[in-house]
Protein backbone atom coordinates (compact mmCIF):
# COMPACT_ATOMS: atom_id res chain seq x y z
CA UNK A 1 0.00 0.00 0.00
CA UNK A 2 0.91 3.60 -0.36
CA UNK A 3 -0.48 6.14 0.99
CA UNK A 4 -0.59 10.08 -0.27
CA UNK A 5 -0.78 12.35 2.27
CA UNK A 6 -0.35 16.64 3.22
CA UNK A 7 0.72 16.79 6.61
CA UNK A 8 -1.34 19.96 7.62
CA UNK A 9 -4.22 19.99 5.37
CA UNK A 10 -7.41 19.04 8.17
CA UNK A 11 -8.22 16.11 6.22
CA UNK A 12 -5.04 13.84 5.89
CA UNK A 13 -4.53 15.08 9.88
CA UNK A 14 -7.51 12.72 10.65
CA UNK A 15 -6.15 9.61 9.21
CA UNK A 16 -2.49 10.41 10.07
CA UNK A 17 -4.05 10.41 13.35
CA UNK A 18 -5.70 7.03 13.18
CA UNK A 19 -2.81 5.84 12.11
CA UNK A 20 -0.57 6.71 14.77
CA UNK A 21 -3.37 5.88 17.43
CA UNK A 22 -3.00 2.23 15.26
CA UNK A 23 0.84 2.00 15.52
CA UNK A 24 0.60 1.61 11.78
CA UNK A 25 3.06 2.97 9.64
CA UNK A 26 2.89 2.72 5.76
CA UNK A 27 4.68 3.63 2.72
CA UNK A 28 4.17 7.58 2.34
CA UNK A 29 4.27 10.35 -0.14
CA UNK A 30 3.42 13.82 0.57
CA UNK A 31 1.45 16.03 -1.94
CA UNK A 32 1.98 19.37 -1.77
CA UNK A 33 -1.20 20.89 -2.44
CA UNK A 34 0.27 24.45 -1.44
CA UNK A 35 2.31 24.12 -4.29
CA UNK A 36 -0.60 22.61 -6.74
CA UNK A 37 0.75 18.69 -6.60
CA UNK A 38 -3.04 17.44 -6.66
CA UNK A 39 -2.93 18.55 -9.99
CA UNK A 40 0.14 16.77 -11.47
CA UNK A 41 -0.49 14.77 -14.01
CA UNK A 42 1.08 11.58 -12.14
CA UNK A 43 -1.04 11.81 -9.57
CA UNK A 44 -4.19 12.40 -10.69
CA UNK A 45 -3.37 9.13 -12.97
CA UNK A 46 -4.08 7.91 -9.91
CA UNK A 47 -6.68 9.81 -8.20
CA UNK A 48 -8.80 11.73 -10.93
CA UNK A 49 -10.19 13.20 -7.70
CA UNK A 50 -7.30 14.95 -7.35
CA UNK A 51 -7.55 15.31 -3.22
CA UNK A 52 -5.12 13.79 -0.56
CA UNK A 53 -5.67 11.66 1.81
CA UNK A 54 -5.83 8.67 -0.37
CA UNK A 55 -4.67 5.31 -0.03
CA UNK A 56 -3.32 3.25 -3.62
CA UNK A 57 -3.78 -0.46 -2.37
CA UNK A 58 -1.68 -3.03 -3.59
CA UNK A 59 -3.44 -4.44 -6.70
CA UNK A 60 -2.69 -0.29 -7.77
CA UNK A 61 -6.63 0.66 -7.18
CA UNK A 62 -7.15 3.42 -4.80
CA UNK A 63 -9.32 4.29 -2.29
CA UNK A 64 -10.32 8.00 -1.40
CA UNK A 65 -12.28 9.84 1.44
CA UNK A 66 -11.01 10.20 4.78
CA UNK A 67 -13.24 7.71 6.43
CA UNK A 68 -13.19 5.48 3.92
CA UNK A 69 -9.60 4.85 4.25
CA UNK A 70 -10.06 4.66 7.90
CA UNK A 71 -12.67 1.99 7.67
CA UNK A 72 -10.95 -0.06 5.72
CA UNK A 73 -7.51 0.15 7.35
CA UNK A 74 -9.99 -0.77 10.75
CA UNK A 75 -10.57 -4.11 9.56
CA UNK A 76 -6.82 -4.93 8.23
CA UNK A 77 -6.31 -3.90 11.78
CA UNK A 78 -8.85 -4.04 14.33
CA UNK A 79 -7.25 -3.58 17.47
CA UNK A 80 -7.32 -1.17 19.54
CA UNK A 81 -10.01 -0.72 18.09
CA UNK A 82 -11.83 2.89 16.82
CA UNK A 83 -15.14 2.35 15.11
CA UNK A 84 -17.32 0.26 17.52
CA UNK A 85 -17.24 -3.12 19.19
CA UNK A 86 -21.21 -3.73 19.06
CA UNK A 87 -24.20 -2.40 18.08
CA UNK A 88 -24.51 0.63 20.11
CA UNK A 89 -21.04 1.81 19.81
CA UNK A 90 -20.87 1.61 16.26
CA UNK A 91 -23.99 3.80 15.93
CA UNK A 92 -23.31 6.17 18.83
CA UNK A 93 -19.53 6.76 17.12
CA UNK A 94 -20.97 6.96 13.79
CA UNK A 95 -23.31 9.62 14.38
CA UNK A 96 -20.49 11.71 15.85
CA UNK A 97 -18.66 11.63 13.36
CA UNK A 98 -21.24 12.79 11.04
CA UNK A 99 -22.20 15.62 13.48
CA UNK A 100 -18.20 16.57 13.70
CA UNK A 101 -18.15 16.54 9.45
CA UNK A 102 -21.35 18.40 8.92
CA UNK A 103 -22.08 20.49 11.70
CA UNK A 104 -18.05 22.10 11.85
CA UNK A 105 -15.62 20.87 9.95
CA UNK A 106 -17.50 21.49 6.71
CA UNK A 107 -18.77 24.99 7.63
CA UNK A 108 -14.98 25.84 9.25
CA UNK A 109 -14.13 25.08 5.26
CA UNK A 110 -17.14 26.87 3.87
CA UNK A 111 -15.77 30.00 6.11
CA UNK A 112 -11.83 28.96 4.83
CA UNK A 113 -12.43 29.12 0.92
CA UNK A 114 -14.72 31.56 0.59
CA UNK A 115 -12.56 34.15 1.94
CA UNK A 116 -9.08 36.15 0.65
CA UNK A 117 -7.12 35.44 -2.63
CA UNK A 118 -5.34 32.50 -1.83
CA UNK A 119 -8.58 29.94 -2.59
CA UNK A 120 -9.84 32.61 -5.50
CA UNK A 121 -11.51 30.20 -8.06
CA UNK A 122 -11.15 27.18 -5.60
CA UNK A 123 -13.87 27.64 -3.13
CA UNK A 124 -14.41 23.78 -2.86
CA UNK A 125 -11.23 21.44 -3.31
CA UNK A 126 -11.53 18.76 -6.29
CA UNK A 127 -11.01 18.65 -9.73
CA UNK A 128 -13.36 21.30 -10.84
CA UNK A 129 -13.47 25.47 -10.01
CA UNK A 130 -15.64 26.76 -8.36
CA UNK A 131 -16.36 30.68 -7.22
CA UNK A 132 -16.21 31.93 -4.24
CA UNK A 133 -19.60 33.27 -2.32
CA UNK A 134 -18.17 35.72 0.54
CA UNK A 135 -21.72 35.08 2.02
CA UNK A 136 -20.88 32.02 3.38
CA UNK A 137 -18.49 32.96 5.94
CA UNK A 138 -20.02 34.36 8.24
CA UNK A 139 -22.46 31.36 8.04
CA UNK A 140 -19.88 28.87 8.47
CA UNK A 141 -18.00 30.50 11.19
CA UNK A 142 -21.40 30.78 13.20
CA UNK A 143 -22.14 27.27 12.52
CA UNK A 144 -18.91 25.96 13.54
CA UNK A 145 -19.16 28.17 16.74
CA UNK A 146 -22.04 26.45 17.19
CA UNK A 147 -21.14 23.08 17.22
CA UNK A 148 -18.12 23.60 19.35
CA UNK A 149 -20.96 25.32 21.91
CA UNK A 150 -22.96 22.18 21.35
CA UNK A 151 -19.73 19.90 21.34
CA UNK A 152 -18.95 21.46 24.77
CA UNK A 153 -22.53 21.12 26.36
CA UNK A 154 -22.43 17.66 25.78
CA UNK A 155 -18.85 17.22 27.00
CA UNK A 156 -20.01 17.69 30.32
CA UNK A 157 -19.05 15.05 32.67
CA UNK A 158 -18.02 12.99 30.17
CA UNK A 159 -14.55 11.89 28.98
CA UNK A 160 -14.71 10.97 25.53
CA UNK A 161 -17.13 11.97 22.96
CA UNK A 162 -19.23 9.19 21.85
CA UNK A 163 -18.72 6.35 24.04
CA UNK A 164 -16.72 5.64 27.02
CA UNK A 165 -13.40 5.34 25.49
CA UNK A 166 -11.00 7.27 22.55
CA UNK A 167 -12.85 6.62 19.50
CA UNK A 168 -12.74 7.75 15.82
CA UNK A 169 -15.11 10.18 16.98
CA UNK A 170 -12.65 12.10 19.30
CA UNK A 171 -9.91 12.39 16.26
CA UNK A 172 -13.35 13.34 13.74
CA UNK A 173 -13.77 16.05 16.99
CA UNK A 174 -10.62 16.96 18.02
CA UNK A 175 -9.27 17.72 14.49
CA UNK A 176 -12.44 19.85 13.71
CA UNK A 177 -11.94 22.03 16.95
CA UNK A 178 -8.61 22.38 15.46
CA UNK A 179 -9.47 23.29 12.15
CA UNK A 180 -12.23 25.86 13.21
CA UNK A 181 -9.20 28.00 14.96
CA UNK A 182 -7.48 28.38 11.17
CA UNK A 183 -10.86 30.56 10.97
CA UNK A 184 -10.17 32.61 14.42
CA UNK A 185 -13.28 30.02 15.61
CA UNK A 186 -12.19 29.00 18.74
CA UNK A 187 -13.68 27.22 23.01
CA UNK A 188 -14.59 30.35 24.70
CA UNK A 189 -12.62 30.72 28.24
CA UNK A 190 -16.46 29.44 29.51
CA UNK A 191 -16.52 26.06 27.97
CA UNK A 192 -14.47 24.54 30.55
CA UNK A 193 -15.84 21.16 29.34
CA UNK A 194 -14.35 21.22 25.72
CA UNK A 195 -11.36 23.22 26.58
CA UNK A 196 -10.57 19.71 29.17
CA UNK A 197 -11.12 17.33 26.61
CA UNK A 198 -9.28 19.15 23.94
CA UNK A 199 -5.92 19.31 25.85
CA UNK A 200 -6.69 15.73 27.51
CA UNK A 201 -6.29 14.74 23.78
CA UNK A 202 -3.77 16.94 22.96
CA UNK A 203 -1.53 15.10 25.38
CA UNK A 204 -1.46 12.04 23.92
CA UNK A 205 1.28 10.69 22.01
CA UNK A 206 -0.29 10.52 18.59
CA UNK A 207 -2.03 13.99 19.08
CA UNK A 208 1.76 15.13 20.56
CA UNK A 209 3.91 13.92 17.47
CA UNK A 210 1.51 15.97 14.83
CA UNK A 211 2.97 18.35 13.00
CA UNK A 212 1.79 22.17 14.31
CA UNK A 213 -1.31 23.51 12.38
CA UNK A 214 -1.11 25.97 9.93
CA UNK A 215 -2.01 29.82 11.79
CA UNK A 216 -5.40 31.29 11.51
CA UNK A 217 -6.19 32.45 8.53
Amino acid sequence: MRYYDFALAPNPRRVNLFLAEKGLVIDTVEINLRGGGQFEADFRARNPQAMVPCLELDDGSVLGETMAICRYLEVQHPEPNLFGRDAREVGFIEMWNRRAEIEGFLPAADALRNEGERFHGRALAGPRDYPQIPQLVARGKARAAAFLADLDAHLAGREYVAVERFTMADINAWVTVEFAARVRVEPHAEQADLRRWYAALAARPAFKALPPAPPPA
